[in-house]
């Protein structure tokens, strides 16, 4: 028994918890858990626990919270299949920059090396998918070990970090006075690094020269809440800003400035030659992977880079850069805004121009899809209806397949922030109905959509039975087309249309969900869909529109490498 002035370990993971601001986790319950729950049951902590089906959910809903509220997320699973099942949601959080907390409970350590039931090496594990990795193994440096956590995940560039937690541990005794938080960390991106002043006016330099340049955004100025300072960019030099699909909502995409997104998964034709017929390109929080360059094709090598990054490693890793900046994004730019506007006679870029070629070429192909009656249903015409349907602060999560293309490419953002995301580091299925969980959590006040294919509905469909239970008034909408799209529109591509084993039976998703408890309908006629989506999105609880969809293999999708 702890001594009267001492706590358990378990008590004190709680405490810690509650110090840095934690008020929402979720998690599923194992046998190693049992002192860990027995203290959230005992103790007046104000952290609201939600228990989800598994414990790859857990981790995407602790994803979407983080996304949307700028506090790291927090799940928790078991030993044992627990800490290999919360894996993809850990994995995906890190490389995507975005702080959960994964908190793995475990075996006794004394239990080790004698083939205790659940036991695996969970440190080894978890190192190669995350920011910073420990076991609790003494229950006197559990609260040092938790700051130290909560001070890897928001430093920085941000990213996942993992406690095992073993039983014998949760039992053990901690000191009440250890017990303290560094406030700071309770939001990322918490003690953001300034820029080098000569490195900035290098950069501005460079712009100052430039006829015709232009900003690619990854998900980094997002983070870092630098849509105030790239708009203020964008009108001192009329540029154009183009953005990935994690970049999405650094600036408005009915802005003047906007071009939209770039690259293989959302851009166009006429958006991939805004970048190419530029002559500088300023990567702001960006990695310039395969996705948003097209392979580095685009920009085309030999283009002038300026590069800014909170993560110095990522500069230069793919393309020979002229002026690196290692830097938080938002104290970059509004360094590089502070040096322009100082100077006199800063040429334009053309960037309305340019964005308005972009998005009226787009459109125009855009349009008659949008109004197609043809069934099955096309993408386009559910993406142009949401889009007259949906307030502008409404979040909208999309797994990868059919959905993540027509929204990233077609939904025009109407509001800057965090509005719109997909799982895009690793593009695992089954993300969308978590992560959009999550992000009611974190933003209650307005309306949450998880878009998804028919596969990853099949991920993702137990996660119902927590949407009904805590009533989250969450509409999902199911691109039903009964194939895996993506790798049948690959095969159709690229290897001269040998489908094998992509295709599957087509289930009643409409059926299912209301088996769960979700009023759900099924839309295999154009005409039924805007008022079907109006009365879905009108339910005060959770909703699923099954929409017959148009396959991918089939269709018109903005993806680069099916177009040719």
């Amino acid at each position: 028994m702890a001594k009267t002035n001492q706590m358990t370990g378990a008590e004190a993971m709680v405490r810690m918890l509650q110090a840095h601001g934690v008020t929402h986790m979720f998690g599923l319950c194992g046998d190693t858990t049992l002192p860990f729950y027995d203290a959230l049951a005992r103790l007046d902590h104000g952290v609201t626990h939600f228990l989800t089906r598994d414990e790859r959910h857990a981790a995407y809903m602790a994803d979407g919270y983080a996304r949307v509220t700028g506090k790291p997320g927090v799940c928790e699973g078991p030993s044992g299949g627990g800490a290999t099942y919360i894996l993809p949601g850990v994995v995906e959080a890190n490389e995507s920059s975005i702080p959960i907390l994964a908190i793995t409970t475990d075996v006794a350590t004394t239990s080790r090396g004698r083939y205790p039931l659940t036991e695996l090496d969970q440190v080894a594990l978890f190192r190669p998918l995350t920011k910073w990795n420990a076991s609790l193994d003494d229950a006197a440096r559990l609260p040092a070990m938790v700051r130290a956590a909560f001070r890897a995940m928001t430093t920085g560039t941000p990213g996942a970090a993992h406690l095992a937690l073993p039983f014998d541990t949760q039992k053990g005794e901690t000191d009440p006075g250890e017990v303290w938080a560094d406030a700071r960390h309770r939001q990322f991106p918490a003690l953001p690094a300034g820029p080098d002043h000569d490195a900035i006016v290098a950069a501005a330099n460079v712009l100052a020269g430039a006829k015709r340049a232009v900003a690619i955004c990854g998900g980094g100025p997002v983070i870092a809440g630098a849509m105030a300072a790239m708009k203020r960019l964008a009108v001192l030099l009329d540029l154009p800003v183009a953005t990935s699909v994690s970049g999405q909502g650094v600036i408005t995409e009915t802005d003047e400035h906007a071009v939209g997104v770039v690259g293989s998964n959302g851009g166009v034709p006429a958006t991939r030659a805004v970048i190419d017929e530029a002559d500088v390109v300023l990567f702001i929080g960006c990695r310039a992977g395969s996705v948003t360059s097209e392979r580095w094709r685009s920009p085309k090598p030999g283009t002038r880079i300026i590069h800014i990054d909170s993560d110095a490693e990522v500069i230069g890793a793919n393309y020979a850069t002229e002026v690196a900046i290692a830097a938080d994004a938002r104290l970059a730019l509004e360094a590089l805004v502070s040096e322009l506007e100082a100077r006199e006679g800063l040429p334009g870029q053309g960037g309305r121009a340019r964005a308005a070629a972009a998005w009226d070429t787009k459109l125009a192909a855009f349009g008659p899809l949008a109004a197609s009656t043809e069934t099955p249903i096309r993408p386009e015409r559910v993406i142009a209806t949401l889009s007259r349907l949906l307030d502008d602060d409404a979040t909208i999560v999309a797994d990868p397949g059919t959905p993540c293309p027509y929204f990233s490419a077609h939904y025009r953002l109407r509001r800057d922030g965090r509005h719109f995301f997909s799982n895009r580091a690793h593009g695992a299925l089954g993300y969308s109905l978590a992560a959009a969980m999550g992000a009611h959590v974190g933003r209650p006040g307005v309306k949450t959509v998880a878009a998804m294919g028919d596969g990853s509905f099949g991920f993702c469909c137990g996660e119902f039975e927590t949407i009904v239970r805590h009533k989250m008034p969450i509409t999902a909408i199911v691109f039903s087309n009964a194939v895996y799209g993506w790798i049948k529109a690959g095969q159709r591509t690229g290897f001269g249309g040998r489908y094998y084993n992509v295709d599957f039976s087509r289930t009643d998703h409409a059926a299912v969900a209301s088996a769960f408890g979700v009023k759900a309908w099924r839309v295999e006629d154009p005409e039924q869909l805007e008022p079907v989506l109006r009365e879905a999105l009108a339910h005060d609880g959770p909703t699923l529109v099954d929409v017959i969809a148009q396959p991918l293999n089939e269709a018109a999708a903005p993806v680069s490498e099916w177009v040719a």
